[in-house]
């Protein structure tokens, strides 16, 4: 829990060290489990970084990767990946990042880089889990087997309410489904969560601005579906939280080809997020209705942090949650 804190409080310092905007670096976005930074060079040329905050950290640092083959951004990213103790921790990690792009690019430092330092209560270096859901033998989709998944979708009367929009292709077909509150409150029923989850309540207030009450899920199934899994992405509303990445992809081993199955049903996966969501306090984002490019949801940002991700965890394993939390 130290950790934790330490890490939000270094991320907190980012965020207002490099505000949205900041002339030559800024925190355009932040969970504890990822970083969306933006390098602004001498020609006004921007370049999206983002950062991975994995389980082990601040034992290991966190996995760098840029949107970009430029030589200058990649190759202090690559700096990154070989640091230690102190220099593992992000707020760290940031300005030695900044140090060396400063420097490729030619341009002064910003004069705030001297701000950059760790917190004095920081705890000392350790290994701490952090949040990438590893499928269980328990209930839902991440069973042993889909037979198990559907057994627990009608025991626990979890069945997911959809809608479908479908467009086949020659090789996929698209699909759009909710998530509704009613999913919401039965996964937290099913935890013995004596308060109504947060994100129940950010669903009612959702359903007062917009008129809707529900997560909108884009499922893409490919020509070898079911025998891979569907690449599966929030489209709205902007979340936090709950391993959902900045693109809108979910991080669960369920979703890979190691941790899929043929066996599974789309209904049991569906029940499968919205627990997902629920145990990593996913919330949603209200605020700025004219949200910049960089934050928006596509399928294309989705897919490439899901592929980064995925790479991580093939390096370092998936995290198994303790068998109570389902």
């Amino acid at each position: 829990m130290a950790c934790l804190n330490a890490l939000k409080q270094e991320i907190e310092t980012l965020k207002k060290i490099f505000p949205k905007n900041h002339e030559r670096f800024q925190i355009l976005n932040s969970s504890i489990d990822e970083l969306l930074c933006c390098f602004i060079d001498k020609n006004g040329k921007r370049y999206d970084i983002h950062a991975h905050i994995t389980e082990t950290y601040p034992l290991s640092p966190p996995v760098w990767f840029a949107e970009t083959e430029e030589t200058s951004v990649t190759n202090a990213v690559q700096i990154l990946s070989n640091t230690n103790e102190r220099d593992n921790h992000v707020i760290n990690q940031v300005g030695i990042l900044l140090l060396e792009l400063c420097r490729l690019h030619n341009v002064p430092l910003p004069p705030e880089i001297d701000n950059l330092a760790l917190p004095l209560q920081t705890t000392p270096t350790s290994a701490f889990p952090l949040r990438c859901e590893q499928k269980t033998g328990g209930g839902g989709a991440g069973g042993e087997g889909g037979s198990h998944g559907n057994d627990d979708t009608e025991s626990n009367q979890e069945k997911i309410k959809d809608t479908i929009g479908e467009s086949d292709q020659k090789s996929e077909r698209d699909e759009d489904f909710s998530l509704e509150m009613d999913d919401v409150r039965s996964t937290s029923k099913k935890d013995n969560m004596e308060v109504e989850h947060p994100l129940h309540s950010d669903l009612q207030m959702l359903k007062e601005k917009e008129g809707m009450d529900s997560i909108l899920l884009n499922i893409l199934f490919k020509d070898t579906y079911p025998f891979e899994p569907p690449f599966v992405r929030v489209v709205h509303p902007i979340i936090s939280g709950g391993y959902v990445l900045i693109g809108g992809a979910i991080c669960m081993e369920l979703l890979t080809k190691h941790g899929w199955s043929s066996a599974y049903t789309v209904e049991a996966v569906n029940v499968q997020i919205a627990a997902t969501l629920v145990k990593g306090k996913a919330r949603i984002q209200f605020g700025d209705t004219e949200a910049p490019t960089q934050l928006q949801y596509s399928l294309a940002r989705a897919m490439q942090n899901f592929n980064s991700i995925v790479q991580l965890h093939e390096a370092t394993g998936w995290l198994t949650p303790p068998k109570e939390d389902g």
